[in-house]
C-alpha cells in the first residue's frame, strides 16, 4: 500500500530558501497539485489571518506600533519577572490569538488535503517553537503552547530541512549573526528524531539544484510503500 504523504514542511534557518522553494513548488507543473501555506510568525508574510487579527494589525499600524501578536520564540528577559497582572493578561491574550491563528492555518491545510492537494508548509510552528516552547519553556503560558504543539497539533507527514552553514546564511540575509544562524541550523537538524519523516537537502548550492532535490525528495516519499 502506498504511503499517503499529504503535508510537507520546509524548515531551516533564515536564508535557507524556504519561501522561494515553496513558491516554486506551487507554480511548478508537477504530477500532483500543490498548495502553499505560510506557517511562520511574520504576520506581514501571511495572507491567511483571522478577521480579528487583521483588525488588530490595522489598529496597530494606525498607531504606528509593531504587530506584536505572536508568541515569541525566545525566552523573555529575566527583568520581566514580577510584572503586573495587566502584563500577564496581555501575554495570555496575545498567546490565545496566536494559537487560534495556528489552528486556522491547520484547518485550511486539512481542507486542501481533503480536496486532493499536497500542502507544502513554508516553515512550521512545531519546528520553529520546539526549543523555546516545548524543550525549554520558561513560563506556564509557553509551556501550554508547547504542550499543544507537541500533543495536539498535527505534524507534517514529511519535514525537509534546507541546510547550509551559518556563515552562508548570514551572507544571504544579514538579519541575524552567523553564530546565531549556526545554532538555529543545529536545532532544526535535531528535529530528525521527532517527526514522522525527516530529510536534509543541501541548500549551499545554486537554487535550481536545491529545488530539484526537494522535488525528488517529495516524489520519493509519495512513492514509498509501507510493509
Amino acid at each position: 500500500m502506498k504511503t499517503r504523504t499529504r503535508t510537507v514542511a520546509l524548515v531551516g534557518a533564515d536564508g535557507a530558501g524556504k519561501s522561494t522553494i515553496t513558491r516554486m513548488l506551487e507554480q511548478e507543473p508537477l504530477p500532483f497539485p500543490v498548495k502553499r501555506i505560510y506557517m511562520g510568525m511574520n504576520l506581514e508574510s501571511s495572507s491567511l489571518m483571522l478577521p480579528t487579527t487583521l483588525l488588530l494589525r490595522a489598529a496597530k499600524r494606525v498607531r504606528h506600533r509593531p504587530p506584536d501578536l505572536v508568541a515569541g520564540t525566545t525566552p523573555p528577559p529575566s527583568g520581566r519577572r514580577g510584572r503586573s497582572w495587566k502584563h500577564h493578561a496581555k501575554d495570555a491574550a496575545r498567546l490565545t490569538v496566536w494559537m487560534l491563528e495556528e489552528w486556522l492555518r491547520q484547518l485550511m491545510a486539512t481542507t486542501y488535503t481533503r480536496r486532493g492537494y499536497l500542502v507544502v508548509f513554508d516553515r512550521h510552528f512545531y519546528a520553529d517553537y520546539y526549543h523555546s516552547a516545548i524543550a525549554g519553556a520558561p513560563d506556564a503560558l509557553r509551556r501550554l503552547h508547547g504542550w499543544t504543539l507537541q500533543h495536539a497539533y498535527p505534524k507534517p507527514d514529511l519535514v525537509i530541512c534546507l541546510d547550509a552553514p551559518g556563515e552562508v546564511l548570514f551572507a544571504r540575509k544579514h538579519e541575524f549573526s552567523a553564530a546565531w544562524l549556526e545554532e538555529r541550523r543545529k536545532q532544526y537538524l535535531g528535529l530528525a528524531e521527532l517527526v514522522p519523516a525527516f530529510a536534509v537537502v543541501d541548500a549551499d548550492r545554486p537554487l535550481p539544484a536545491v529545488f530539484t532535490d526537494v522535488v525528488e525528495t517529495i516524489r520519493a516519499r509519495r512513492n514509498e510503500t509501507s510493509p
